[in-house]
C-alpha cells in the first residue's frame, strides 16, 4: 500500500484511539432502537402480521433514517464483547507493531473485561449480546452465547498468548474452544458436511452460512494451537457445508434456510475472512479456489461504480442508508488479508481506506456509523462499527510495519503513562 495513504491511517489510528480513552467503552448500537420492550413487541409483531407490523416499526425506521440520535431515547448504552475482542486485537496489533507496553496493556485490559462479562449459566467461556433480540424464531435473551461471537474472543486471547506467553490465557482459550466445540448443534447436510447453530440452543434451526464459517475457522486454528483433533474433525465438517453452499456466480446467501437468501456485503466478507485464514493455517485448496470465485463475484456485485462499499448485492428489503461502517471495515480486513493475491482487490481496498480517513473521520477521532440517504448516523457505536473499523487499521498497520515504524504514535494515554 502506498506510504502516504499508511501513514494517515497511523494518524486516523492515534485520533481514534484518544477518541477511546475520552470517550470511554459503553455505547448506544444498531439495535438500540429495538432493544427494549416497545422495540422488540414492535419487531416480533413485524415477524408475526408483517402489514401490522410494518406500521408498528415504522416511527424506529424513520428515526433510523432520519434522527439517528433518537436511539438514545429508546435503549441505554452497553459494553458489547465482541467489541471488548475487537479493541484487545487492535491493541495487540499495535503492540506488536510499534513495541509498545501501552498498548499492550490496554489490550490485556480488554481481555480482563471479556473475562468478566462471560454469559453466565455456562461451565465453559462464551459470549453473546447484553440486550435481547427479537428473531423470526422467537426472542434470544441477552447473554445467550453466540458462534459469531466466540471466534474474535478466541482470536483476542491467543494474539496476546502469543505476546507474553501467559498461562491464564491458554486456559481461556481451551475452555472457549470447548465450548464452540460441545455447545452447539450439527445438522448434517451432505456427505461430510454439517451446519452448525448459531446459539446453544438444541432447536437451533443451523442453516446461516457465516455461523458455520465462523464454527469452522475458530475449530481449525484451536485444533491446530491446541492439537485436539476431535476440533478439526468438526470444523471440516462445517467448511464443507460452507463450500458447498456457495453459488454458482460465487457469492453466498446469508443463509439456505429458502428465506433469508440475501446477499450483503458484511457478511460475505464474514465467510471469505474464515475461508482466506483457515486456507492460511492448512492449505486447503477448497478455501482457496471458493476465494477466488467469492473475490470475482464480491468486487463486481457489492461495489459502485467509485469502489467504494455498497450494502447488499440482493438486499432483502428497502434500505434507509447508503453506505454501512461496517462494510468498509470487513472490506478491509479481507483485503489485509488477500493483500497481494488479487490486484483489483488490493486497488478497491486503497480506495475504501482513503474514503474512510477522509470522509467518515469526524473532528473528535471517533468514525460515523452509516451515510444516509440524506446526511450521516454519527452515533458512534463500539458493536457498529468503531472496534471493528480500530481493529482493520490497525491488522493494515501490523502488514505495513516498514512504514508504520517510521514514526511511533503518541496518543494521549502514551503520554500519560511517561509522565
Amino acid at each position: 500500500m502506498d506510504q502516504n495513504l499508511v501513514a494517515k491511517v497511523r494518524t486516523s489510528t492515534n485520533r481514534f484511539c484518544d477518541w477511546l480513552e475520552g470517550f470511554g467503552e459503553l455505547s448506544y448500537d444498531h439495535q438500540s432502537f429495538f432493544a427494549s420492550k416497545i422495540g422488540r413487541g414492535a419487531k416480533a409483531l413485524y415477524y408475526r402480521q408483517p402489514l401490522l407490523g410494518t406500521a408498528a416499526v415504522a416511527p424506529m425506521i424513520f428515526f433510523e433514517a432520519f434522527v439517528p440520535s433518537m436511539r438514545t431515547l429508546f435503549w441505554k448504552p452497553q459494553r458489547f464483547p465482541i467489541a471488548d475482542a475487537h479493541y484487545a486485537m487492535g491493541f495487540a496489533f499495535l503492540a506488536s507493531t510499534y513495541e509498545s507496553d501501552e498498548y499492550y496493556r490496554r489490550a490485556v485490559h480488554f481481555l480482563e473485561v471479556l473475562q468478566e462479562t462471560r454469559c453466565p449459566g455456562y461451565k465453559d467461556y462464551g459470549w453473546g449480546y447484553p440486550f435481547d433480540w427479537e428473531t423470526r424464531n422467537g426472542p434470544m435473551f441477552a447473554n445467550t452465547p453466540l458462534i459469531t461471537t466466540l471466534p474474535y474472543a478466541y482470536e483476542a486471547f491467543s494474539q496476546v498468548y502469543a505476546l507474553d506467553s501467559d498461562p491464564k490465557w491458554l486456559a481461556v482459550m481451551r475452555s472457549i474452544a470447548e465450548h464452540g466445540f460441545k455447545d452447539y448443534r450439527d445438522m448434517e447436510t451432505g456427505p461430510g458436511a454439517s451446519s452448525c447453530g448459531y446459539t446453544p440452543a438444541a432447536d437451533d434451526p443451523c442453516g446461516v452460512i457465516n455461523a458455520s464459517a465462523y464454527r469452522a475457522f475458530l475449530l481449525t486454528k484451536a485444533g491446530l494451537e491446541l492439537s485436539e483433533q476431535r476440533y478439526l474433525n468438526v470444523a471440516k465438517k462445517n467448511l464443507n457445508f460452507v463450500i458447498a453452499s456457495q453459488n454458482a456466480d460465487g457469492s453466498w446467501p446469508y443463509a439456505v434456510d429458502g428465506t433469508r437468501d440475501f446477499v450483503d456485503h458484511f457478511h460475505t466478507c464474514f465467510v471469505m475472512k474464515a475461508l482466506s485464514k483457515i486456507e492460511k493455517l492448512t492449505g486447503s485448496v477448497e478455501c482457496k479456489n471458493a476465494i477466488s470465485r467469492g473475490v470475482a463475484y464480491y468486487l463486481k456485485n457489492l461495489f459502485d461504480a467509485k469502489s467504494l462499499p455498497i450494502p447488499f448485492s440482493k438486499a432483502p428489503r428497502f434500505t434507509v442508508y447508503r453506505r454501512e461502517l461496517y462494510d468498509y471495515a470487513e472490506c478491509i480486513n479481507l483485503g489485509v488479508l488477500l493483500n497481494g493475491r488479487f490486484q483489483e482487490l488490493d486497488e478497491t481496498v486503497s480506495t475504501v481506506v482513503k474514503d474512510v480517513v477522509e470522509r467518515w473521520q469526524k473532528k473528535d477521532g471517533s468514525f460515523r456509523a452509516r451515510e444516509l440517504k440524506a446526511g450521516w448516523d454519527n452515533v458512534p457505536m463500539h458493536r457498529w462499527a468503531q472496534s471493528q473499523l480500530f481493529r482493520s487499521f490497525s491488522f493494515l498497520l501490523s502488514q505495513n510495519k516498514d512504514e508504520s515504524k517510521q514514526r511511533v504514535p503518541e496518543t494521549r494515554s502514551a503520554v500519560k503513562a511517561t509522565t
